[in-house]
């Protein structure tokens, strides 16, 4: 009997320990959801209220970081992101978010505090990549940086021609997104756009790189061309619902290029209308650019109620805390 009972017991303890094992897990997936849907003050209250020891994870403090980061408070989040790391070396994406964090303090830094910090990125990156040699997001920052920063903070175009040539083993249409943006930062614009064309062909979800060619055409005032290519990428994104975020992406293009206001507030109420919201394009910051374009477009009524929405989601969001109509 005592040994029955003893094994009843022991088999309670162990069930105890599995649901709050998979409590503990569902609280980092709840966050999780929080922040790909853009609600990054719940995100953080989730956060905070995760038992101490799992609020102390490396997990956690990449969350956090992560949340950080699409608020824009990148000391914060470097500094969550290096909690991560130390916490847990071994996870690539960990090293990743660390180095895009600190090459957003690097990008906004003096002189001589960007020396170190662009250092530090790219440093980062490549143990991202050593770590997980197929982490695509990781190769492109990488070859990104390589081909953007200069050689004494160890950027060079053969180093990201090299990365770009390590990215056709995994993700086909990166590879020719980072060869053309090489092409580009040596002003050969026909490769570039060569490069950018055949990212489409090599896409699985060519709505992203449709965008990412509007964007090009708009840096060469090509804006006709530029229209045509958000429209391509409109037309796909609308008929696939994982491309939600490419509609968010053609619409920033035509912002920035001061045309077709009209598309691209349809564009940017579809990808709010969508239930595959993501962390790259923060619904608070689509409400924010929703704002500024109706005001635009002279309807204060909705951008009024589209920064009080951005504000809902993230209420010390300061773009949208500074919008003025």
């Amino acid at each position: 009997m005592r040994k029955l009972a003893a094994f009843v017991l022991a088999l309670a303890l162990g069930a105890a320990a599995s649901v709050s094992a998979r409590a503990q897990e569902n609280g980092l997936v709840a966050v999780n959801a929080a922040l790909q849907a853009g609600e990054a003050d719940h995100a953080l209250a989730l956060l905070s209220s995760l038992p101490a020891a799992q609020a102390q994870s490396a997990e956690a403090h990449n969350l956090r970081c992560r949340v950080l980061y699409a608020l824009g408070e990148w000391d914060q989040a470097a500094s969550e992101c290096a909690q991560a790391v130390r916490l847990d070396g071994q996870s690539s994406d960990y090293h990743l978010w660390l180095g895009r964090a600190l090459g957003e303090r690097a990008s906004r830094a003096s002189f001589l505090s960007a020396y170190g910090l662009a250092k530090r990125t790219v440093q980062e990156f490549q143990q991202a990549v050593q770590l997980d040699p197929r982490n695509a997001a990781a190769l492109a920052d990488l070859g990104e940086f390589y081909s953007s920063a200069p050689g004494v903070v160890g950027g060079g175009m053969d180093k990201a021609e090299r990365v770009a040539s390590e990215l056709d083993r995994v993700d086909e249409a990166r590879a020719h997104e980072l060869r053309a943006r090489i092409a580009e930062d040596n002003k050969d614009y026909a490769t570039a756009e060569r490069e950018f064309r055949a990212a489409i062909k090599a896409s699985r979800q060519p709505a992203f790189q449709w965008m990412t060619l509007g964007n090009f055409l708009r840096r060469r005032q090509r804006l006709s061309e530029m229209q045509a290519a958000v429209e391509n990428g409109y037309s796909l994104a609308m008929r696939d619902r994982r491309a939600a975020v490419a509609l968010y992406n053609g619409a920033t293009v035509l912002i920035h290029a001061g045309q077709n206001l009209g598309l691209a507030a349809k564009m940017l109420d579809a990808y709010l209308a969508s239930p595959l919201k993501t962390e790259e394009a923060p619904a608070f910051v689509a409400y924010v650019a929703r704002a500024r374009v109706a005001a635009q477009l002279g309807d204060k009524a909705t951008a009024e109620r589209d920064r009080d929405a951005a504000l809902a989601l993230a209420g010390e969001y300061r773009p949208a805390r500074n919008l003025k109509f």
